[in-house]
């Protein structure tokens, strides 16, 4: 039997909301009703694919507590947009590629950017 990982390692969660040019209104709308209804800390857009992310695409950072509020809210009010939702539990790589959750499409992930991003991090602290 493989050991289970506990919930409690989980520090917060990320969303990435995915979307395109003719998408990004949509997105800006819905970035403004996430800040106003929710405790969040709203990441910066990224206009271009980034690290692991196939596609423009902001992040939004939110706490364990706040995820029974969020994530329903953006099954229900996504407006069409890929969303990713992972938690963050200090294994980065297992976080996007294996305890991820999607709402609409799934995104093929630039998961070897992200290995060779964490491969750099660790040899930079030794």
């Amino acid at each position: 039997m493989s050991q289970r990982i506990s919930p409690e390692k989980i520090e917060d969660y990320h969303a990435h909301i995915y979307y395109e040019a003719n998408t990004r209104d949509v997105a800006a709308e819905l970035r403004e009703d996430i800040d106003y209804k929710f405790t969040v800390e709203l990441g910066r857009w990224h206009d271009e694919p980034i690290g692991p992310h196939p596609q423009s695409m902001y992040q939004v950072k939110f706490a364990t507590k706040e995820f029974p509020r969020i994530v329903p809210w953006l099954m229900l009010n996504r407006s069409g947009l890929s969303i990713l939702v992972h938690p963050n539990s200090g294994d980065a790589y297992q976080d996007h590629a294996t305890h991820a959750l999607w709402l609409g499409d799934k995104l093929k992930l630039r998961l070897d950017v992200l290995r060779d991003l964490i491969e750099k991090e660790r040899r930079a602290k030794k």
